[in-house]
């Protein structure tokens, strides 16, 4: 993911499961995100793009941006995203962004949630 040791990978199953049941989340016409505080300490993400997004290219191209959005957000915010886990669900105009679009759109919603400061300075 960024390039800290500190971002590492959700792909377990229950892990999902158990941040879609007591996660909370924010939602955008482009991004869904799916956030829980963690016992680790670190910050874990993962990612998802369902069929109705397009062909596995389409698919891959959608996780690719929101990896590329999660790394610009994470260089500038590390010590605010530290000790939560994160899902983002790709929706069907994730593919027609830019990742820098994503990014202020995660942006916005993390700050909404709470998570980042309203008032910090990027």
């Amino acid at each position: 993911m960024a390039n800290s040791n500190s971002v590492t990978v959700l792909n377990r199953n229950t892990d999902f499961r158990r941040l879609y049941r007591r996660g909370s989340s924010y939602a955008n016409p482009a991004l869904v995100i799916y956030f829980l505080k963690n016992r680790a300490g670190i910050c874990r993400i993962g990612i998802t793009s369902s069929k109705r997004i397009g062909n596995a290219v389409q698919r891959n191209k959608s996780r690719r941006l929101i990896r590329a959005a999660f790394r610009e957000v994470y260089s500038e915010y590390e010590e605010y995203l530290q000790g939560y886990d994160f899902i983002f669900v790709a929706r069907v105009r994730t593919r027609y962004k830019k990742s820098t679009e994503l990014a202020e759109i995660m942006l916005r919603q993390l700050k909404k949630a709470g998570i980042i400061p309203r008032e910090s300075v990027s």
